[in-house]
């Protein structure tokens, strides 16, 4: 679904405008007092300047297309694309401004390639961490040559999702885990077919041949649509984030939060590519859940997911979010906890998840990177700070331990011990 940037109807003057409209009524008071009419001669051209240049521009607010996609890999983030005007619009024109979110830092100032027909672009910005965010469309106006008037453009174009995740997850989905029970409206059927007990249905892929498709429900659905077996699931997992805010400030957590979200969305990624349900559940104030799913839409309702995120409160019960996650996913479904576990609240939900039967896996996120980077003391109090924030991290970790397995996650650009525990030790002991 396309989306358009607000752009208002109304021409809007440059300062330039202003500075000639005072040169001229100066110019014509003077014309008075002298009782001359040299000054006017003068003043008649600077007067007619603005409007003389809104009349050349367009009547109304431009429409132009916007094409985008990202380039680059890892922390490199490269926006790159093209601006297309009317007919009626000289794209040289046009000037673009782009609003930078806030998990990218600009690498470079942008470069420009003006054509009378479209405006060539490219944007490098740096992901100093994984993240996953949605780039708005640049916002542009129209501006005459001289610079004295100027009118806001609308522009048209799809949403550009940039997504930065550790590369070892690419791997993750092919671990496999427990199945759950069948959400309602699954009923498993005694009929079999070359890859195991028929399961249910689901949209037909270019790759599935032609005895794979379910050619009476395809003609109901008024699409293509093939028939998917118990073999091919590798399993349900459940993805849920730890949204409450803690002690270490709003900086940190929303940092800490946007490093979960980014790895979330390459976990449920992966999966989804091998054909398991993936759902995803947000326990901030509230439990924002997308229940177990596969398949290409369930991806995009995980994307629309992660990216509506937001942090809740620091004094959100624990307890509460067990209550809420048991009402859409069923006991016994892998979970993948993505957690700070700076606090005790964090260790808290571990508790009361597994007393409800969800067997769990603890990703967390370290704040001592972050804390490391900003920190402005001596270095040799420095060192000792960090021996010790080590220290009261290392000692929560073991404490988490106890209830679930836990990785330590400190090094934001690789989840290699991540996928290894979860490949070995990991996936025995959750399913």
């Amino acid at each position: 679904m396309s989306r358009s940037a607000p752009a208002g109807p109304f021409l809007r003057w440059r300062p330039l405008s202003f500075l000639l409209f005072g040169a001229g009524a100066a110019l014509l008071v003077g014309a008075v007092v002298d009782r001359s009419a040299v000054p006017v001669f003068l003043a008649v051209p600077l007067l007619l300047a603005g409007p003389a240049a809104a009349l050349g521009g367009p009547r109304g607010p431009p429409v132009v297309r916007v094409e985008r996609h990202e380039e680059g890999s890892g922390p490199d983030v490269r926006v790159v694309g093209s601006l297309r005007a009317s007919d009626r619009t000289d794209a040289r024109d046009l000037e673009l401004s782009f609003d930078r979110p806030a998990a990218l830092a600009a690498a470079a100032e942008p470069t420009f390639e003006p054509r009378a027909d479209a405006v060539g672009f490219s944007v490098p910005w740096l992901a100093a961490e994984p993240a996953i965010v949605e780039i708005p469309a640049p916002r542009v106006v129209w501006r005459d040559a001289c610079g004295l008037v100027e009118r806001p453009v609308r522009s048209e174009g799809g949403p550009l999702v940039v997504e930065r995740y550790p590369p070892e997850l690419v791997h993750v989905g092919a671990v496999r885990l427990r199945r759950t029970m069948a959400l309602p409206g699954e009923t498993p059927s005694s009929r079999l077919g070359a890859s195991g007990e028929f399961h249910g249905l689901r949209d037909a892929a270019p790759s599935d041949p032609p005895r794979r498709i379910n050619w009476r429900a395809s003609a109901r659905a008024g699409r293509l649509v093939a028939n998917e077996y118990e073999v091919d699931r590798t399993g349900d997992v459940l993805l849920l984030l730890d949204a409450r805010r803690t002690s270490l400030g709003p900086e940190v957590d929303d940092r800490l939060f946007s490093i979960a979200r980014a790895a979330a969305a390459g976990i449920a990624e992966s999966f989804l590519h091998e054909k398991a349900r993936v759902g995803v559940a947000v326990f901030g104030e509230f439990l924002d859940a997308v229940p177990l799913a596969s398949g290409r839409t369930q991806r995009l309702r995980v994307r629309a997911r992660l990216l509506d995120a937001r942090l809740g409160p620091a004094d959100t019960p624990s307890e509460r979010g067990a209550i809420a996650v048991s009402r859409y996913f069923p006991p016994g479904v892998t979970t993948i906890l993505l957690t700070s576990l700076v606090d005790d609240p964090s260790g808290e939900l571990v508790l009361h998840l597994r007393r409800r039967g969800y067997p769990l896996i603890v990703l967390s996120p370290s704040p001592l990177p972050i804390l490391t980077a900003q920190s402005a003391l001596p270095a040799t109090d420095e060192a000792l700070a960090a021996r010790l924030t080590a220290l009261v991290r290392r000692a929560r970790i073991a404490q988490t331990w106890r209830d679930a397995p836990t990785v330590d996650w400190d090094q934001y650009w690789s989840l290699g011990g991540f996928v290894h525990f979860l490949r070995r030790a990991g996936t025995a002991r959750v399913g």
